[in-house]
């Protein structure tokens, strides 16, 4: 099995427009909230969002887009609080534990990312957010390889991959993202995501 998941208690809200800025909402009582986007959040496709680890400031941003889903690249457990937020939420976790290592030698299981680009492609799971500590790494690599299966070219995808791990840009995640075989991936033409 390539995944844990985790099925939520409750139905999803509906989703509502946010861009990815900070902002400030009025509820009905006309109290003000902030809304806080996590580390590194962008919205990849319709329906698609990544980011870093979000943590409570996050939550109330993260109502707002209606989740179904979150895609955790981590080994680490889910924290409880984000839990707690997931089952009040309706939201369901899938969780590939990928490692995060600095060190090149270490390989990125390529059957992990396709049974989490299976997740990402079921129009069920949308909206979704797929996230891992600080958003650039383990998400950027899923990112690149979904890029790939829409048929961007390598230097568009590794232009966008450049943009969220900066100065921390690997070539072993380049490379991966090079050399991953979208052919593994099997997909419905219901399911395929907006382009």
């Amino acid at each position: 099995m390539c995944l844990k998941t985790i099925q939520p208690s409750l139905a999803s809200p509906a989703a509502a427009d946010m861009s990815p800025e900070k902002s400030v909402a009025a509820d009905v009582n006309g109290e003000d909230h902030l809304f806080v986007p996590p580390l590194n959040f962008s919205m990849v496709d319709y329906g698609i969002y990544r980011s870093g680890f979000p943590d409570s400031a996050n939550f109330p941003f993260l109502k707002t887009l209606g989740l179904r889903s979150i895609i955790y690249l981590c080994p680490e457990p889910y924290p409880e609080d984000n839990m707690q937020f997931l089952n009040a939420n309706g939201i369901r976790l899938f969780q590939f534990g990928l490692e995060g290592s600095k060190e090149p030698s270490i390989n990125i299981p390529e059957h992990l990312i396709v049974c989490a680009l299976q997740v990402i492609l079921e129009e069920r799971h949308r909206p979704l957010l797929i996230h891992c500590k600080r958003g650039k790494h383990r998400t950027g690599c899923l990112v690149g390889c979904l890029r790939k299966w829409q048929n961007w070219c390598l230097a568009s995808i590794f232009d966008e991959y450049h943009r969220f791990a900066a100065d921390k840009a690997r070539v072993t995640d380049q490379r991966f993202m090079e050399l991953f075989d979208i052919s593994r991936i099997k997909q419905s033409p219901s399911s395929a995501p907006y382009i």
